[in-house]
């Protein structure tokens, strides 16, 4: 099928998504109406798929991909529907339902097999049967039957991963039931009791059976915490114990995850499907969905400002359309390098979780409040016990400090993802674009060791330890790990003081039995001179921009004026600043040296040019090395000056005086 002639962003293009101005409900649903819009050239004739642009291969069949592409944005479509807003394209979808259900249609989606990814967008669909009567009433018998087979027979005998997805078949039962439908109770009740095993204390969930050690967002937005919330609202009155057990855990758990959205509306990126990019905010709309009576001091203008900022932050990334005006597989600009092996073209219109607030009715006071800032309400550093992570509101951005979680499958870059130190809202994680190097394996607040001169490298992925502890009455986190088998790394991560705000500390000790090289890494910033996009030069105090040292490329590396101390430190400024200096004493054999990575270019999620304030040592075989890494960062934002960037370098943080006792502590 050839494309209809609609909308094509140009050199000078502005998608219509950023042309709203976001105020209240009416705009929200007008926001929502742009992202449709553009679909309608890549619908197939009967309607049942959606093959957006882009022909890259997923883990799946191509039928189940575009069957993404037309049941992802249902979640966006069904609450718009839900909340009594209209869109003229709703016939598409009621359409491609029947046709993709129905076995003699050439388009039919077919029968999923086990563990099959057609069973993910049951979800959507069977959210839209519930809160949308549009679909199921404009059915006749027979389709009506496709659909339950398809929906509910199909599924209820299948296997499926011992995952989030659990959650997925409980929706396919539960629009079913909803309208009358044939479902399996037996299979939804089982189901229900097997995810309420994943609880594991204070709100949170993990994203999957004991042993696995996984809290990123879907633990919260992208399904777990959600699709409880959505499913008090549509079950509450026949289980209302239930419903009262899940609100109350999205009770504890917004106390917690306020702490992962800063002021300027971005969140913080970690784990994996960080794609699906607005979804990162969908749990605070199912909140007001659900009726969840907010816990002290949490008020609804900081939850809608949460959700509007954010939106509004989204504006202001010009490059994660396609050129037909799709979304695009990426974060802040199309990156495969940072995509899972299970995101199609159509995967990140999962995004469209994000618009659950529009079936929040307009007198609930998610809309009639006013924006607010969560300020001084919420804690400045908050230890959370079940994600291991120290939150840190300081500085001018969020951000998170990390020990202990692991994917439990071969994934992408999962050691960045997951086993990095910190994660910022302001300067996102960076993935290995390459396995050469270390301008390819971008080791943004990473360690890395090489035992064979710098070519390869091993950073923290797995942890043999990894617990929240306290020093001096003030939380941190240690972990244990070995990227060789004879070589074991102690990491104690520190967060920010409010007299140092902008700076957190790494204190690492390095136990090797073979001789290893290090480096240490700060955030990645951009890599780009605001006059003209050219690489940074080196520091120009009176432009408030530009490295020190200078950076050195991939082929000129023993550049002298391309090295400082590590005492010195490493900088960088563009869109802010980022650094790192060493604090230790001497003892080890060798000082510590600074300089700045050039970083292969998409391997960042936010910047697609970024440079990396660096620490590089080689410690001898049986040797021991005792590190303490001071981190700096101050993003830009609103009334930020440039001139300021580095206001807090030369102020680093005192090296705690427990942290000497444990240079000379056993591992």
């Amino acid at each position: 099928m050839e494309p209809k002639t609609g909308l094509v962003l140009g050199y000078n293009g502005v998608h219509p998504f950023s042309k709203v101005k976001i105020t209240d409900r009416g705009s929200v649903q007008e926001l929502l109406r742009t992202l449709l819009d553009p679909l309608e050239p890549f619908f197939s004739p009967l309607k049942s798929r959606v093959k957006c642009p882009g022909a890259t291969a997923v883990r799946f069949d191509q039928s189940a991909s575009e069957v993404e592409g037309i049941c992802r944005p249902l979640w966006g479509l069904a609450c718009l529907l839900a909340g009594n807003g209209e869109y003229h394209g709703t016939k598409w979808w009621v359409q491609g339902l029947k046709a993709g259900t129905d076995p003699e249609s050439p388009e039919y989606w077919g029968y999923p097999r086990d563990n099959d990814q057609r069973m993910v967008e049951m979800c959507p669909l069977g959210f839209a049967l519930a809160v949308a009567p549009v679909f199921w009433q404009n059915l006749n018998e027979k389709e009506r039957g496709n659909v339950e087979a398809w929906l509910g027979n199909s599924v209820n005998e299948k296997n499926m991963p011992n995952t989030n997805w659990l959650w997925f078949r409980v929706f396919a039962n539960l629009g079913l039931k909803k309208n009358g439908g044939k479902f399996s109770q037996g299979r939804l009740d089982s189901d229900i009791k097997h995810l309420d095993t994943f609880y594991r204390g204070d709100g949170w969930s993990n994203d999957g059976p004991e042993g696995i050690h996984q809290m990123d967002y879907y633990s919260s937005s992208f399904a777990i915490h959600f699709l409880q919330l959505l499913y008090a609202k549509l079950a509450g009155d026949e289980e209302p114990e239930r419903a009262k057990e899940f609100k109350k855990r999205a009770q504890m758990a917004a106390l917690d995850l306020v702490h992962y959205y800063d002021n300027e509306g971005r969140s913080i990126p970690f784990g994996r499907s960080v794609g699906y990019r607005f979804a990162m905010v969908s749990f605070w709309g199912a909140l007001a969905y659900a009726g969840v009576e907010l816990p002290a001091p949490l008020t609804w203008g900081m939850v809608k400002g949460i959700v509007l900022r954010h939106l509004r932050w989204w504006q202001t990334q010009p490059d994660i359309w396609s050129p037909s005006g799709t979304l695009t597989i990426g974060y802040s600009y199309p990156n495969m390098y940072m995509a899972e092996n299970y995101n199609s073209p159509g995967s990140p219109y999962w995004a469209c979780l994000a618009f659950i607030c529009l079936a929040v009715p307009p007198e609930h006071h998610f809309w009639t409040s006013e924006e607010e800032l969560p300020g001084d309400s919420i804690p400045k550093v908050k230890a959370l016990k079940h994600p291991g992570h120290i939150m840190s509101y300081l500085g001018d951005h969020c951000m998170l400090l990390s020990s202990g979680q692991a994917c439990s499958y071969p994934m992408k870059g999962t050691h960045a993802k997951y086993g990095a130190f910190a994660y910022s809202s302001a300067y996102g994680y960076s993935v290995p674009p390459g396995l050469f190097t270390l301008e390819q394996y971008a080791l943004a607040s990473q360690l890395g060791l090489s035992d064979d001169g710098g070519e390869f490298w091993k950073t923290r992925r797995k942890s043999e330890y990894a617990r929240l502890e306290t020093r001096d009455d003030k939380p941190v986190l240690v972990s244990i790990w070995k990227p060789f088998p004879d070589v074991t790394v102690k990491t104690i991560l520190v967060p920010p003081e409010e007299s140092t705000p902008n700076w957190h500390l790494r204190i690492h000790k390095i136990e090797a039995g073979r001789e290893v090289m290090t480096a240490d890494g700060s955030f990645a910033i951009c890599n780009e001179r605001a006059v003209d996009g050219r690489y940074l030069d080196p520091y120009d105090a009176d432009k408030g921009e530009g490295t020190y040292p200078k950076i050195i490329g991939n082929y000129d590396l023993n550049t002298p004026e391309g090295w400082a101390t590590g005492k010195q430190g490493a900088f960088a400024v563009s869109k802010g600043a980022v650094g790192i200096k060493a604090l230790e004493d001497s003892g080890n054999e060798g000082e510590r040296n600074a300089m700045l990575v050039n970083a292969d270019p998409n391997s960042n999620l936010v910047e697609s040019r970024t440079v990396i304030p660096t620490l590089q040592h080689t410690v001898k075989a049986g040797g021991v090395a005792w590190y303490v890494s001071a981190i700096y960062a101050k993003p830009s934002g609103k009334g930020i000056a440039r001139g300021s960037y580095l206001d807090g370098w030369e102020k680093v943080p005192e090296v705690p005086w427990w942290a000497r006792e444990e240079k000379g502590a056993q591992i």
